[in-house]
């Protein structure tokens, strides 16, 4: 029997760089999307995040507004790696095709965040148009679930030792 353990620091170092360019990547294609698609500037993206939790209020609240909805942008991103990487622990066939499961994953992550978790929050849109819905789709999985992914396998098999029992 193969055990493979990492140690609990590498697994935050993935957690960070892992969520660190995940986020930083999905923002700036946010807002690139968001500019062509609708005019919108970077702060107008990020007051729009803030406005699930504040509503339009949101969009009143200049820079501290657009300061909320880049926290949450981020904590999103290291919730995703974090549940990765965590997940990576169990599934080593996470980190054999990092590709496959790591567009796979990003794909998931914009799919349960549109349509299972932001309409449950305060201020509901109309449906995304085509455009931003098939960006979103392509983006979290290029973006967002292979950074993620990349960094649970280097860090992770970096750090990991096995031993065989008999």
């Amino acid at each position: 029997m193969i055990i493979s353990r990492s140690k609990p620091n590498s697994l935050g170092a993935a957690i960070f760089y892992g969520g660190l360019i995940a986020g930083m990547l999905d923002a700036v294609d946010g807002f690139v999307a968001n500019y062509f698609a609708a005019g919108f500037n970077p702060i107008q993206v990020l007051q729009f995040i803030a406005s699930r939790f504040y509503g339009a209020a949101a969009f009143q609240k200049g820079i501290s507004g657009a300061l909320v909805g880049f926290l949450a942008h981020f904590f999103i991103a290291f919730a995703a790696a974090a549940i990765y990487v965590g997940a990576n622990r169990f599934l080593p066939m996470l980190s054999r095709d990092v590709v496959m499961w790591g567009t796979i994953y990003g794909a998931a992550v914009f799919i349960v965040m549109n349509f299972v978790v932001l309409p449950h929050t305060v201020f509901l849109k109309s449906p995304l148009p085509l455009p931003l819905l098939l960006n979103g789709v392509l983006g979290h999985a290029l973006f967002a679930g292979l950074p993620i992914a990349w960094a649970a396998r280097r860090i992770t098999n970096q750090s990991s030792f096995s031993t065989q029992a008999a």
